[in-house]
């Protein structure tokens, strides 16, 4: 009995001194429970929580290395951003509903067909930007078309109302655009627009460098909404690294060189040789030299073997 409950409470962690005194105290037929709270009252604590408690060795680190640890995050960062290799982001509302609409109608239907879009590829945050007055029933010379999908997305907590109100009868409205780009550019994600925000890039340099290199240009073909496979252009990345915090580099394509083997430019050409997967980094001065000194030097080694007794 005693044998099994010194076990018993070094499997809880607590140390064999600790628990010999307390059975010497109780006696060896004393509970389990009993034991416990003599335990407690000693002040004793299992090996877990006093790792716990204490607080870890202060460590020394490289000049320019994080200080933090690889697992630990900052307070506040947000888990799912971190976890998610896909870039957060955020829609130009208005640009993205009146292009669908032919710059005539504000059709929320093309916003709706840009969030199934990037929800497909598994993107999990992503914010539409909205002015507040879009909420208002629809006139004559502001007509929208489908406005229920607009609530559908706020209760998504998708859908974000810019604010903006009413004083003595005109429309007071918060610049959307600024918005837009500021939780863009701290969020490290895309911006989905086809307005070039030029008066925010003249506003602020880090902006500028941001919207030239984070701007989602699209399109719409028959309601379809299609982003360009190269967003940055032809030598720019591929629209999934593009969209990725983590690119993946392409493997080198080379072309074949059309001289082939005729070709006289050496290492200096920039073409792929087949015939030459491990050519010599030598220019064709310098390769004609080394052609011409090997059988100058088995000429030699030959003389002396003859002279040589």
């Amino acid at each position: 009995v005693h044998q099994s409950k010194l076990d018993f409470f070094c499997k809880l962690g607590y140390r064999r001194q600790d628990i010999y005194k307390v059975l010497e105290n109780l006696g060896h037929e004393a509970l389990e429970d009993d034991v416990l709270k003599e335990l407690i009252r000693m002040g004793s604590k299992p090996r877990a929580l006093e790792s716990q408690v204490q607080p870890s060795p202060l460590k020394l680190v490289a000049r320019g290395s994080s200080s933090t640890p690889p697992g630990s995050k900052w307070l506040g960062e947000d888990e799912g951003d971190s976890s998610d290799d896909l870039r957060p982001i955020v829609i130009d509302g208005s640009n993205v509903a009146m292009s669908h609409g032919n710059k005539e109608v504000f059709s929320c239907w093309g916003i709706q067909l840009a969030v199934d879009w990037f929800r497909e590829r598994g993107h999990t945050y992503i914010k539409v930007f909205v002015p507040l007055w879009r909420k208002q029933p629809p006139r004559q010379e502001s007509p929208i078309a489908d406005q229920h999908i607009l609530e559908e997305l706020e209760k998504q907590s998708i859908l974000v109302y810019t604010p903006s109100r009413t004083v003595k009868g005109k429309r007071v409205v918060c610049y959307d655009d600024r918005y837009i780009v500021k939780v863009a550019y701290e969020k490290d994600g895309v911006i989905v627009s086809n307005d070039h925000y030029r008066d925010l890039q003249n506003e602020n340099p880090e902006w500028k460098w941001f919207i030239e290199q984070r701007l989602l240009m699209y399109s719409f073909v028959s309601d379809r909404f299609m982003p360009p496979d190269d967003p940055l252009g032809r030598h720019g990345p591929s629209l999934s690294n593009f969209l990725s915090k983590k690119p993946v580099l392409p493997e080198p394509k080379w072309q074949p060189c059309p001289y082939g083997k005729k070709c006289t430019y050496g290492n200096k050409c920039k073409f792929y040789h087949p015939e030459r997967p491990y050519q010599a980094q030598l220019s064709v001065a310098d390769e004609l030299r080394a052609k011409t000194k090997v059988p100058l030097s088995l000429g030699k080694e030959e003389e002396k073997g003859n002279h040589s007794p």
